[in-house]
């Protein structure tokens, strides 16, 4: 691209693809960076592509390259870095390619960020899982949910870092990394620490994305595996509402650079996975199959969000509650799989042979 452009690593994955369509649709181009090793993320880029058009780019190539990295940062106005190993249990099984993508291709973003002479703002999003697995906080079982003994707001900015599995260590660092850029070079840089997001271009499996890994499995009939009791308690935030959080951090990067926020659905939108299942009943008419197995390592029985300090910083709120936001994604499902004609999510008159140009990994 000649011009300035929003670059998206991990730009084809369920967050970037609709960060990279609400920037298309307002006319500004984007470059997606991404590897495409993902299950899902061809299927999103091709809707990009007939979306789009010529605003869109693909650079297919490894956040681990630093020369290719260095290539995309080069023209950006601003970067979204989404690129990351997602997986605890991947990281469980291989902390080395965990740490490398995670910590170390971040570290060859912030690098090409601060080599230039007007660094770009950057938004990271970090995890829940700098936390810890939370064992201090005194819970109660209540109905089909975990919940607080003490009444809480949730969890805030101020809690203690306690990295817990390489994931959470991998990206612990990287988050600390961005902070740090801000404040050693100057670079402007937001941390997001994310709670469960979903939402419309999200291809769920059983270790990343449970909503619509939940949804996917009870319309094709396939039993779900809860680890541990199903009470876990997490407050999910639909994605329009996380695309409105991330221009909101771009917009205000000058005067938020170098925080980090805690960012979910907060305590309105907090749902345990037995309740989530009761959703999925209403909506496809039969309850789930369901399996029991132990819990598994660092899983938090319970994590909400206090978003109270990003509100305050740029008067952001949720917008979709839950049941909402559960319906949106079901609807989603079936039309991107034709069991009914599109309607919302359709893409029309995209013309389907325009495609961009794709820069191959060097």
């Amino acid at each position: 691209m000649r011009r300035p452009y929003v670059l998206i690593t991990g730009g084809c994955g369920f967050i970037g693809t609709n960060v990279a369509d609400r920037i298309l649709t307002s006319g500004r181009p984007v470059l997606l960076y991404d590897n495409l090793s993902r299950a899902g993320v061809e299927q999103n880029l091709e809707y990009l592509r007939a979306a789009h058009g010529n605003l869109v780019d693909v650079d297919v190539a490894d956040i681990r390259n630093s020369r290719s990295v260095t290539r995309a940062v080069r023209g950006a106005s601003e970067v979204f870095h989404f690129s990351a190993q997602v997986a605890v249990t991947t990281s469980l099984d291989d902390p080395r390619e965990d740490f490398e993508i995670n910590a170390r291709g971040t570290l060859n973003v912030l690098e090409a960020i601060r080599r230039r002479p007007a660094p770009p703002p950057i938004v990271f999003t970090s995890t829940n899982k700098v936390y810890g697995a939370l064992d201090d906080m005194p819970l109660q079982a209540v109905g089909q949910r975990y919940q607080p003994v003490e009444k809480s707001r949730g969890f805030g900015e101020g809690r203690a870092l306690d990295f817990h599995s390489p994931y959470g260590c991998s990206k612990g660092a990287a988050d600390q990394y961005v902070l740090d850029y801000a404040r050693s070079y100057g670079v402007p840089a937001v941390v997001f620490r994310m709670s469960c997001i979903y939402g419309p271009h999200q291809f769920g499996n059983e270790d990343q994305g449970w909503v619509a890994h939940f949804l996917i499995r009870a319309m094709e009939g396939h039993p779900i595996t809860l680890y541990g009791d199903g009470r876990q308690v997490r407050d999910i935030l639909f994605i329009d509402d996380l695309v409105d959080a991330f221009l909101l951090a771009q917009s205000h990067a000058a005067t938020i650079s170098g925080r980090a926020f805690n960012i979910g659905g907060g305590p309105a939108n907090a749902i345990s996975l037995l309740e989530l299942l009761e959703m999925i009943e209403r909506l496809e008419g039969r309850r789930p199959d369901v399996a029991y197995a132990e819990p598994r390592r660092g899983d938090q029985r319970y994590y909400v969000s206090d978003t109270d300090a990003f509100r305050e910083a740029t008067g952001w709120s949720p917008k979709i509650g839950a049941r909402k936001g559960v319906r949106l994604l079901h609807e989603w499902l079936l039309e991107s799989r034709g069991v009914r004609r599109r309607t919302k999510w359709a893409i029309r008159g995209a013309p389907e042979a325009v495609q961009p140009r794709v820069v191959a990994a060097q």
